[in-house]
């Protein structure tokens, strides 16, 4: 079979073509490390269906001057006012867990 030799304008769009295909195939891979990214970071921090222990270990680890920050703050408000806004807050946070 003899080939054909396409015209300036068929060249066109077969260059068009390719990049496309170069595109979508970026898209995929970026999309496949997104997703391997994605589960890595779940499984080093427990999840959302983990415990709040280990959720709040993964939040340490991955926030330590936050987690400084709200200690520092612990510290001066004192034991009582902690209490009394654990008092508060606690039941929030459970009704947000249902």
């Amino acid at each position: 079979m003899a080939r054909v030799t396409p015209t300036l304008e068929q060249q066109r769009v077969l260059d068009r073509i390719g990049l496309q295909r170069d595109r979508l195939r970026a898209r995929r891979v970026a999309r496949v490390q997104a997703r391997a990214l994605a589960q890595q970071a779940e499984s080093a921090t427990g999840g959302a269906d983990a415990s709040l222990a280990l959720r709040a270990a993964g939040f340490a680890r991955e926030h330590p001057l936050a987690v400084a920050a709200m200690a520092g703050v612990a510290l001066v408000a004192g034991p009582r006012r902690l209490i009394r806004w654990a008092g508060i807050v606690l039941p929030m946070l459970m009704r947000l867990r249902r």
